[in-house]
């Protein structure tokens, strides 16, 4: 009887240490994405209806801090700049530095050095400018647009301005990913800009955050779940043998 009970045992206490396991590399994969994010992600309150309908007035995105050097065409940013009010802005980099930004071409498309972008984030039959504009974009400059182009009070703006409506690199303070609230997913990076020389920006670490702290909290629940049915199934087994060995004697 002695050793049938030692191997009950056993298998409850192997049991509780993989739970306590469990829940341990758990919590430090949630804790650990978190604290990421935290540190790479900052969030942010759209303030208008210019960015529609990719974010909408009132949302709030998650726009990862970098620096406006690493900034592509494509990118939708967070920046603050003098001429535009000091107050943070979200816009779409349409142009860099050394671009010639037109529009609109016959098919009432914007032109980034007389190559036409395709520009699906736009309203749906919506040109790219109501009113047609050029502008060639200063060295370490950005040319911002909003993808409501209807509403959005942007570079073209600015044109008659230094610089030509554009703004420094060192404006930029983010660059947004995802909507975080309401729930939108993610913001990807629009391929009709690919081909152009740099190309576009690679995503951000975001999913596999999340992905860290998804895993961690399946963790953390399954082996809170884990320890109490192990050390119970291992009681019944216990009971079981021990029934069994009296029974034979």
């Amino acid at each position: 009887m002695s050793g049938t009970g030692r191997t009950g045992g056993g298998d409850g206490r192997l049991g509780s240490k993989l739970s306590g396991l469990a829940v341990a590399i758990g919590c430090v994969l949630f804790l650990g994405g978190f604290a990421w994010a935290a540190v790479v992600y900052r969030p942010y309150t759209v303030p208008t209806e210019s960015m529609t309908p990719t974010v909408n007035a009132g949302d709030r995105v998650l726009a990862q801090r970098v620096d406006g050097g690493e900034v592509r065409r494509g990118d939708v940013v967070v920046f603050t700049d003098h001429a535009w009010g000091d107050m943070p802005m979200v816009k779409r980099v349409v142009g860099i530095g050394g671009d010639k930004i037109a529009c609109c071409e016959k098919d009432g498309r914007l032109t980034v050095n007389g190559v036409p972008v395709a520009e699906s984030y736009l309203q749906a039959g919506d040109p790219a400018s109501a009113a047609d504009f050029t502008a060639v974009v200063p060295k370490d400059q950005l040319f911002l647009l909003g993808d409501d182009r209807r509403s959005s009070l942007d570079s073209r703006v600015h044109l008659e301005e230094t610089g030509q409506g554009s703004v420094p690199r060192s404006a930029v303070q983010a660059r947004v990913d995802a909507v975080a609230w309401p729930l939108g997913g993610m913001i990807g990076r629009p391929q009709a800009f690919a081909a152009l020389p740099g190309g576009v920006s690679s995503p951000g670490p975001l999913k596999l955050q999340l992905g860290a702290m998804a895993a961690g909290v399946v963790l953390i629940l399954g082996g809170a779940v884990y320890g109490p049915v192990a050390a119970r199934s291992a009681r019944s087994k216990r009971n079981e043998q021990e029934k069994a060995t009296a029974g034979a004697r």
